[in-house]
């Protein structure tokens, strides 16, 4: 693995800042110089902080060469997704109406990073307030999959995890409102993490739908996603729904399931989530990964969960709705775009052309759905609805734990489809979430595993694993021996493999 030496694991790079044969300056200009020879062609970054990467850099090597080291990860660097406030360096969430905008501090999940000595290398592309699933629809401009340049990376974060896939940075932080980093991981091959909702802070992550937004770990193995989930996690007293109560023991959840051993544990296979509108290659990588589980020594169930058919339109009611009250915040009048009219404008006229211009169109379709689904004669008749089948949902996951551990499922019913092929027809862009969104529903714990490439494409699928809430300590196990055992069937990483890029990935 070469690309510039940057083709190497976050936990890797840890124990050679350890052990001082590395500097952290020099692995972070690595990575800088990745993002400047391929990320014209990937568009994964939206802002480069080079100079303030390389001061963090520089100090965490002082940090080392003293022997006080803030944290295990201190001096590896990270990409931070632009939905995520930075002092001192934009945050757009890939807006028009926010061009431009810097931040006076520093969400939660970003002041840890910068405790922990993490240098921050920039900001990744994100479809427009992470709406959407393909990153087209970030006002910036698309983000390529390093697999294939001419396919979407996943989204809302499709640059978070093609960072990631294409060496750019060693690992990255995500957000996860119905998918956003679990599917991304899926068509990325790329390890993706949603935290269960409430275990990670939210503070200063710029909201879409506030009862289902989580930042979590985009990565290239499960370990590296635990070390990064555990600086990140923890109960924040600036944020009302942070869980006062601390996180599992996930690295020692990991360094269990590195053995490959699965004896004892209980899988449920999810029947309402696979079948028809799932891709054959797909299916064909999952059942493959749930044989390898039942040879590692896991007793295989399936269950039903029966409201899960409905998840989708719920969650198409709910957070337009969330989104709506949400996005009211931008008019003009306090921060970020104002276009003012000619004339003497009103208020009113300066906050209509202000919304018109700075919202790009599916930004607009949700606020239109969610006012409407809020209105009066309407709410109890769509979000009250939406609300009760929520409810039913959660119900159905209780009654699946309690003949399973963790349910599996593939994380997306298909491989990345072609920039462009879906990008006007909003139901079918909304169909790449059908199996994620049940877990933001009910905020449970979800990891996305790679788990081969597709027969059809040659593109790569994952299988997505969950676990009650609180219990992320179980979806990094069973991830981690998942991933051993894939491991040793291919013979080596499946990132190894891409190809989008000139020369690989690696």
């Amino acid at each position: 693995m070469n690309a510039g030496g940057t083709a190497t694991t976050a936990a890797w790079l840890a124990d050679e800042l350890a052990a001082g044969r590395v500097t952290s300056v020099d692995v972070t200009q690595r990575h800088l110089d990745r993002i400047a020879d391929v990320d014209d062609r990937v568009h994964a970054f939206l802002h480069v902080d080079a100079e303030g990467a390389l001061e963090a850099a520089a100090a965490s090597d002082e940090r080392r060469a003293a022997g006080e080291p803030l944290s295990v990860l201190d001096g590896v660097p990270i990409a931070v997704k632009d939905v995520l406030t930075t002092k001192g360096m934009p945050t757009t969430c890939g807006s028009k109406i926010l061009e431009g905008w810097v931040p006076p501090y520093d969400a939660t999940v970003v002041r840890r990073l910068r405790e922990a000595g993490l240098p921050i290398l920039g900001k990744t592309n994100m479809d427009e307030f992470a709406m959407g699933s393909s990153t087209e629809h970030s006002a910036y401009g698309p983000t390529r999959n390093p697999w294939d340049l001419d396919r979407i990376p996943g989204g809302s974060g499709g640059g978070s995890a093609a960072a990631v896939a294409a060496y750019e940075a060693p690992f990255a932080i995500g957000t996860d409102t119905g998918g956003s980093i679990r599917q991304p991981g899926a068509v990325t091959g790329t390890v993706g993490v949603k935290p269960t909702y409430g275990g990670v802070s939210r503070y200063g992550l710029v909201a879409l739908a506030n009862s289902l937004d989580q930042a979590g770990p985009v990565t290239r193995t499960v370990l590296d996603a635990a070390l990064l989930h555990e600086v990140i996690g923890g109960h924040d007293p600036l944020d009302s729904t942070s869980i006062d109560q601390p996180l599992p023991a996930l690295v020692d959840a990991v360094r269990r399931g590195e053995s490959g051993d699965l004896t004892g544990v209980r899988i449920g296979v999810v029947t309402e989530l696979g079948g028809e509108g799932y891709q054959a290659g797909v299916l064909r990588r999952f059942q493959e990964s749930v044989d390898l589980m039942v040879k590692a020594g896991a007793e295989v169930v399936e269950v039903s969960c029966p409201h899960f058919v409905h998840a989708l339109a719920t969650y198409y009611l709910i957070l337009p709705a969330e989104a709506s009250s949400n996005l009211a915040r931008f008019d003009a009048m306090r921060y970020g775009l104002r276009v003012v009219p000619d004339g003497s404008p009103s208020a009113e006229e300066v906050m209509r052309a202000t919304r018109d211009a700075g919202f790009g169109d599916e930004v607009k379709r949700r606020i239109i759905l969610g006012t409407y689904a809020l209105s009066s004669g309407y709410y109890d008749a769509y979000y009250g609805q939406a609300q009760k089948v929520r409810t039913l949902i959660t119900r159905d996951f209780e009654a699946a734990f309690e003949q399973a551990d963790v349910l599996v499922s593939p994380t997306a019913p298909t491989t990345a489809f072609r920039i462009g092929e879906k990008v006007d027809d909003p139901l079918a862009m909304y169909l790449n979430d059908l199996a994620t969104i049940p877990a933001n529903l009910s905020g449970v714990p979800g990891i996305s595993v790679p788990n081969g490439l597709a027969d059809e494409d040659g593109l790569p699928s994952g299988v997505q694993v969950l676990a009650p809430a609180m219990a992320d300590d179980r979806v990094y196990r069973v991830g981690a021996a998942l991933e051993t055992l894939l491991t040793r069937e291919w013979g080596g990483p499946l990132l190894d493999r891409a190809t989008g890029l000139e020369g690989g990935a690696a």
